[in-house]
């Protein structure tokens, strides 16, 4: 509740007074305009009500794009976003543009407000504002963590013209968050249909599109649908990503298929590939509980023999959610960069 509007600006009337008595002393130095903290003012905004109205409309704020961004970026309901965003938009001086519309459309469609998006959808066509295709491939992927495959499905058919003609590079990431969002969204059969209709167009997922949709197939306990994954990954003339098998070992270990896990490391170990350290333990774990002591010893053995080389080891991805964005040629380009870095600041010291 908002008892004095002052209160989020830096300036207060107080200080105001207490400056009155410094004149001399504040002479030569430069004074700052009053601050406006839009976090917490957007916090504050907890329900919308004509109080609320009331003193915003007093406090006769400049609202600009960046300040209503900023804002809509911070509250916490959904409903007083919207309250907020219609409010603004009578304001004098202030219109909308692509990205408080994005900024607002990204927080509908994370909170599954399906109509409310499919609005300012509509107002976007009927005004002609053209959106960046990120904000198309954002509500796409945001409409899989609320669980609305329908609408994600339907911006990916009837809305991508919203942000003019699309490449054929980023078609292949809107198939993508496609994919990502029918995956989450258990929508497996549906999810195969789609990438059939984009091999098939002429549109190539890349190599993390093709690990995303076998690890969460893997998960399933799919394995059919692992190994005709993997053989289409040939087939369109890519090579297995290094990244991808040792996802493949996880996975597989998650499952409860140890062995197929041991055959994609004895892959990995004929390309003289290792995966880390974690993986590895994990994989020893599966076997000795399914049993498989022989290959739970293999590993064991060519993990102590590989101790301490680096170069041809998988490394590690900590970060969780990204096995649909990171490749193998990403983490060696970023260990690279830090690596030579580091190693330039070794010698010149």
């Amino acid at each position: 509740r908002i008892k004095d509007i002052s209160m989020y600006s830096m300036d207060s009337h107080s200080d105001s007074e207490e400056d009155e008595g410094d004149e001399h002393k504040d002479e030569g130095q430069v004074k700052l305009k009053p601050w406006l903290d839009p976090k917490a003012l957007a916090n504050s905004l907890k329900k919308w009500s004509s109080d609320v109205v009331t003193a915003l409309e007093e406090a006769n704020f400049v609202w600009t794009n960046l300040l209503v961004c900023k804002m809509l970026r911070n509250f916490r309901s959904p409903e007083t976003a919207w309250s907020f965003f219609c409010w603004v938009a009578t304001q004098p001086g202030f219109t909308h543009d692509a990205y408080t519309i994005e900024r607002m459309m990204a927080m509908l469609a994370r909170n599954g407000q399906v109509e409310l998006v499919d609005k300012l959808i509509s107002k976007v066509r009927m005004e002609g504002i053209k959106l960046p295709f990120s904000t198309i491939r954002l509500i796409i992927d945001l409409y899989g963590v609320s669980k609305k495959p329908d609408a994600a499905i339907k911006v990916f058919r009837q809305d991508r013209t919203l942000c003019g003609s699309t490449s054929d590079f980023n078609l292949m990431l809107l198939y993508s968050s496609l994919l990502r969002t029918l995956t989450k969204c258990k929508r497996n059969a549906e999810a195969l249909e789609t990438l059939e209709e984009m091999i098939s167009s002429g549109v190539l997922p890349d190599i993390q599109t093709f690990s995303g949709l076998m690890y969460h197939f893997a998960l399933q306990g799919e394995i059919q649908t692992v190994q005709r994954l993997f053989s289409m990954v040939r087939q369109i003339g890519l090579e297995p990503d290094p990244y991808m098998l040792k996802l493949l070992v996880q996975a597989y270990c998650r499952c409860k298929r140890s062995v197929l896990a041991f055959r994609v490391f004895q892959e990995m170990k004929d390309l003289n590939l290792m995966p880390d350290r974690e993986t590895k333990e994990l994989l020893v774990r599966s076997l000795w509980r399914e049993e498989k002591r022989k290959e739970a010893a293999a590993v064991e053995e060519s993990s102590s023999g590989e101790e301490g080389n680096h170069d041809n080891s998988v490394l590690r991805l900590a970060l969780k959610g990204h096995v649909w964005s990171i490749s193998s040629r990403d983490i060696a380009r970023v260990y690279n960069l830090y690596r030579d870095r580091v190693l330039r600041v070794t010698t010149s010291s």
